[in-house]
């Protein structure tokens, strides 16, 4: 290459069969690279894609030290990543390295152009979101060893930081068994300085977590609800219940789902009778149209068979109404 490039100008050096070897891409970074005398020679390599000798020839204008990237084994935005330190006259020795993608170079990289001690999260079994929120931390000088663990995804770490930050105590949720949902939930509680121990058992999930919390902010008795039998749901018409006032004691068992306990519920705030229909062998539309006729003051005794589908239920009771 050198002996070429010495003995020929750029224009017959295009016609070379050396040259042709390279793709257009590829060709175009070596032009411009010998425009801006630059040694080609160091990126001329048919293994190498058109945007890897970019940002090797970018490296040699700026007079870097290009040889510490200027490897097949790294991807262009790799290279860029790495490059980039080398402008900043950063240690880019401690991210330069394969096993690093993009991303955990450019968070590397961003700590170590804030003197952060990168060493805590410069590992390739954290992923680039992990190390995002470990840096974060490091920046605010909170201490980071309540989750620097690599089982913590980062949402869990990112929870856990937010409870850190709050001053809160976080040894009460972080652990690997608890999924970030649960996280946040107790960290929430913990915010709102309620007792969190009512939902704090793992088998609880976050959504189930959700609705005991909002039941405690709101001074709700949560032992009718805050039981894992419960799904979320039924959870949920139970707390709407204790919010009304009404004797939830009525539907807060696991023989109702939570849509029949949404009837029974409705009926309750409209004085119902809830007894009529308030039977776990109704479907949820059947005992729809049994409130909707009580509200019409309809004798629904014609129309509370537990055999009537709720369709028939509905016809019958429209001409109960207008017939």
């Amino acid at each position: 290459m050198e002996k070429i490039h010495n003995n020929l100008n750029i224009d017959n050096l295009t016609k070379t069969e050396w040259f042709n070897q390279f793709n257009k891409g590829q060709q175009k970074e070596i032009l411009k690279g010998l425009k801006n005398n630059v040694d080609v020679s160091v990126y001329a390599n048919k293994k190498l894609k058109d945007k890897q000798m970019k940002e090797i020839r970018l490296g040699l204008e700026d007079n870097l030290g290009v040889s510490i990237y200027a490897k097949e084994e790294f991807d262009f935005s790799q290279m860029k990543e790495i490059r980039y330190g080398l402008e900043d006259n950063l240690d880019v020795s401690i991210y330069a390295k394969p096993e690093f993608d993009k991303n955990q170079m450019e968070e590397i990289r961003e700590g170590l152009a804030k003197k952060l001690k990168v060493s805590i999260y410069a590992k390739p079994e954290f992923d680039w979101t992990q190390m995002t929120q470990i840096r974060w931390e490091l920046e605010k000088k909170v201490d980071v060893s309540k989750y620097v663990k690599e089982k913590f995804a980062w949402e869990q770490m990112e929870e856990i930081r937010l409870g850190l930050e709050a001053k809160l105590d976080v040894s009460i949720y972080a652990k690997s068994e608890y999924s970030w949902e649960q996280m946040k939930e107790i960290r929430i509680g913990l915010e709102l300085d309620l007792d969190v121990s009512k939902y704090t058992d793992e088998v609880f999930n976050g959504k189930q977590m959700k609705e005991i919390r909002e039941g405690l902010d709101y001074s709700l008795d949560v032992s009718f609800y805050a039981k894992p039998d419960f799904s979320y749901e039924q959870m949920r018409e139970i707390k709407f219940g204790l919010r009304e006032q009404k004797d939830v004691s009525i539907y807060a068992t696991t023989e109702y789902n939570w849509e029949q306990m949404r009837q029974i519920r409705w009926g309750l705030e409209d004085n119902l009778d809830v007894s009529v229909y308030a039977i776990p062998e109704y479907h949820w539309t059947q005992m729809d149209q049994i409130r909707l006729g009580m509200k019409d003051n309809l004798d629904v005794s014609k129309i509370a068979k537990k055999y009537y589908n709720w369709e028939k239920m509905e016809r019958i009771r429209y001409n109960m109404l207008y017939c």
